[in-house]
């Protein structure tokens, strides 16, 4: 069992950056892959970012490739997203993932992960 507690978000203005930390717990949390999605008033959840449970391997929406970078520390049992040169587009509720997977790809379907967080809101003016 994983609970994923998020923290980090704000109201920030165009071009500004934020850091979302995602704080696990379960003795396991390095056999996880770990995930941030994104939900805009009115749209589906879409995939943002993931890393492997070694670090070594992310994956990125094309959407926020290049400004934002995923990382993690399996001894703080906590995942991060530093956001940068924000738009508004990026306005959003984020929720960090997470499902027991060890390959270098664990996927970006909503439906394969098991855990959760109640997410963050990230609000980004123009």
């Amino acid at each position: 069992q994983v609970q994923l507690i998020e923290s980090g978000g704000g109201l920030v203005q165009a071009g500004g950056s934020l850091r979302l930390s995602c704080a696990a717990s379960g003795r396991t949390f390095s056999r996880y892959y770990m995930a941030w999605f994104r939900q805009a008033p009115g749209k589906e959840r879409e995939f943002v970012a993931a890393i492997t449970w070694s670090g070594d391997n992310t994956d990125y929406a094309d959407s926020v490739k290049g400004r934002f970078t995923v990382s993690r520390d399996n001894a703080k049992n906590a995942v991060y997203l530093q956001m940068n040169s924000l738009k508004p587009e990026d306005t959003a509720v984020y929720s960090c993932a997470a499902r027991p997977c060890t390959l270098g790809w664990c996927g970006r379907n909503t439906y394969s992960y098991d855990y959760w967080g109640q997410g963050t809101q990230v609000t980004v003016s123009s």
